[in-house]
This record gives C-alpha cells, structure tokens and sequence, in this order.
C-alpha cells in the first residue's frame, strides 16, 4: 500500500484511540449538518447526508447529536458553515490537499497558511496541485465484515476499480460518479460502511526521507488537528521505518 494511504489509515486509527475522539465527532456532526442544508433533511433523499450518517455511526456518535445536526442544518440555527479546499506544497515538494467547513474563511485560511509557512511549505491558489490527484469515491469497512477475498468479490461485483485490505480495514476505490451506486450494492451485502466519501488519490507518490519526511508529518498532524480541518490529503510516500514508528 502506498504511503500516503498508510499514513491516512494511521491518522485514521489515532482518530479512534486516544483523544483525538471529541474532534472526530465534531468533524462527523459537521458533515451531517452542511450535507442537510445543501440537500433534504431526509437521508432517503439526500445521498451525501445518509453517508454523513453513516459515518457519524461507525464512529458510535449519539443518535441525538446526530438529529441536532441534522435540525442546525436544515434551518434550526446551527452555525453558517462554508466548504473551502485550500491546497499548497510541503517540504520535498509533496503535493497537500486541505478540505475545510468553517464558520469563518479568514481565520482558517490564516492558519493554514501559517501552518504551511511554520513548517517549510507553501500555500498555493486553488487548483495549483489538485490537477496531481484523481477524484474517486472511497468506501471503507471494518475487517470484521468478512475476508479479503470475500470482500474483493463484492467490489468487483458492485462495479467498483480497486479494493485492498489489511488488519484494520477494507478499503474499496470506485470512479466518483459511481459512488452512490457502488456504496448501496456493496452495503446490501456487508451492511452499512464505515464511510463512503469523494476523495482525492494521488497521480504519482513522491517518495520523501530523514528530516523531510519527519517535517512533512508534522506538517500533515498539523493540519490535520485544526478544528476547522475536515481531511488532509497529500501525494507523500514515507519510509517504512517512519511509519511503523506513527502506528506504534
């Protein structure tokens, strides 16, 4: 598996481990309440809610926070979130992708931009690295819904273009206009994922080591522990040895 893979399902577990816990709900309820008043409040209606929903579940968020983020969203005076994808350059010439909802684009474009600087990158215009990842949809689920090769004949089946799979997860890639329809085929047969999002890949990883790579980590923790942050996204393949040391 590629690095940049490695590290997210490293960030990934942190999210459920340790305290990084009330962040992931805030970032789950956030997702719920912007898919809710871009679309209808009913998940039957509105894909991108019921995902938002589904997500929210796997990380064992509150039904009622869940149904208080679904009211702020569709006209219950919840905050006026905005959706914002800011992209720059770390160390070594890493391509980053950050997806943001905020409350307020100055202060969140002021820290990641100081982010950026703080750790030897740069912040760059819309579109300026976007143009190295492909858009697809992501689904992921827990290992325990079956075996690899199970899982693999699901995904094919369901029409998706890659799956693999590894102690914590089963992850399956599709095209991003086949989302929806690759998500409910794969959950009438394991039941409901994890996730399922539009996500970004990376064309081609750029292998980066020693004091790079550690920078580009914190830069990528960094990021990833702003409060406005939704998902860090970068096109970085780290050493072995570094990342065996971030899952430890």
């Amino acid at each position: 598996m590629a690095g940049h893979s490695q590290f997210k399902n490293i960030m990934h577990r942190k999210g459920r481990q340790d305290a990084r816990r009330a962040k992931v709900f805030t970032r789950l309820l956030r997702e719920v309440q912007v898919a809710a008043k871009l679309g209808l409040p009913d998940p039957a209606m509105n894909a991108r809610l019921r995902m938002a929903i589904l997500a929210a579940r796997a990380e064992n968020v509150p039904k009622d926070r869940i149904e208080n983020a679904i009211s702020k969203g569709s006209g219950g005076g919840g905050e006026d979130l905005e959706e914002i994808r800011y992209e720059g350059y770390a160390p070594g010439g890493v391509a980053v992708i950050v997806e943001a909802l905020t409350d307020n684009r100055n202060r969140t474009a002021s820290d990641i931009r100081a982010a950026f600087a703080k750790l030897g990158g740069s912040l760059g215009e819309t579109n300026s690295v976007s143009f190295q990842f492909d858009r697809i949809g992501e689904i992921r689920f827990a290992a325990e819904v079956g075996d690899a090769d199970m899982v693999l004949e699901a995904a094919v089946e369901a029409g998706a273009e890659d799956c693999t799979s590894d102690d914590e997860c089963h992850e399956i890639t599709c095209a991003a206009d086949a989302l929806n329809t690759v998500r409910e085929s794969l959950e009438a047969r394991l039941g409901a994922p994890e996730h399922a999002i539009l996500a970004w890949r990376p064309q081609v990883n750029v292998p980066v080591e020693g004091d790079t790579a550690q920078t580009v980590v914190r830069l990528l923790e960094t990021l990833d522990d702003n409060d406005d942050v939704q998902r860090v996204v970068a096109n970085a393949e780290f050493p072995d040895e570094l990342l065996e040391r971030l899952a430890s």
